[in-house]
């Protein structure tokens, strides 16, 4: 009676998540075989590149240089993490909308034109009409998608703001159960779907989200932030999930020589669907 949502939905996932790893450690198999599914060849991990900085212009500073080691260190996308505006502003900035379009203005200058960009501005928009004529003025810059622009629930605003722009509108990261995915496809039209496997109830329900959006012709970019069993199931995940080309790969605190040799085979790149499921392990003891 209690687990419908919340707590208990993710309570579900890790004891899912558990399960899981343990079929595999009793079937002497990586999880993504066990999965089912089609092994995709490789998967791009991208870079979220959360900033520092009290003010405008540390923040600034610590986001150019983020995007910029990403670039350097390899990797062919990375997520710009804008959250300057907004309820979930970082270290209570509250910032215009025209300091967001500078930032990303600034960072696409600084690593180029080739390397794919994505914007998560953390629901910073309480109006479809107010986002829209910011992401007008960032089409210019070839972002691949805008996340979390509007407050979760605002499905009709999704709607209305996906139909009206040219940049993919992401959403997601806090949903729970396939039911909640299916009122955000069908009512909210978003283009990409983020399923965080913990959050939305393991790998079995996951799993659904995914062929769902993949029978509605919809991108899964999951979430995942918070630790390293959460990449490594998120990378499981994909290998077998055709709709996901890449996978969030931070924060930046996870990039120990270990966990980046298990990952990524040649620069960061790509990561092959051998790669994650079958080396990232914790001492050899989760088959994840």
């Amino acid at each position: 009676m209690t687990t419908r949502r919340g707590a208990g939905t993710c309570a579900i996932g890790a004891i899912d998540m558990a399960i899981w790893d343990l079929y595999g450690k009793a079937a002497g198999k990586p999880v993504w075989q066990l999965l089912g599914g089609v092994p995709q060849a490789h998967i791009t991990p991208y870079a979220s590149l959360l900033p520092s900085g009290t003010t405008l212009a540390e923040y600034r500073e610590s986001l150019l240089a983020k995007a910029t080691w990403a670039r350097d260190f390899g990797f062919s996308a990375a997520k710009l993490e804008i959250c300057i505006k907004g309820p979930y502003a970082h270290n209570r900035l509250q910032e215009g909308d025209d300091a967001i379009v500078q930032l990303v203005a600034e960072c696409r200058q600084a690593v180029g034109p080739e390397m794919c960009i994505m914007v998560d501005v953390a629901y910073c928009w309480n109006d479809w009409k107010e986002a829209l004529r910011v992401l007008r003025r960032l089409e210019q810059y070839d972002i691949f998608f805008v996340e979390t622009p509007l407050p979760s629930d605002d499905l009709e605003g999704y709607r209305r703001l996906a139909g009206a722009t040219d940049i993919r509108i992401a959403a997601g990261e806090w949903l729970q159960t396939r039911y909640e995915f299916l009122d955000l496809m069908n009512r909210g039209q978003v283009d990409v779907v983020q399923p965080d496997v913990g959050r939305v109830g393991g790998f079995t329900e996951a799993l659904r989200v995914v062929q769902l959006a993949r029978d509605r012709g919809k991108l899964v970019v999951p979430h995942c932030w918070k630790t390293g069993i959460g990449a490594a199931a998120t990378a499981h995940l994909a290998a077998v999930s055709p709709n996901i080309d890449s996978s969030n790969f931070c924060p930046l605190r996870l990039l120990t020589p270990s966990f980046v040799a298990n990952w990524c085979r040649t620069n960061s790149r790509s990561t092959e669907a051998a790669g994650p499921a079958s080396a990232t392990r914790a001492g050899d003891q989760s088959q994840f």
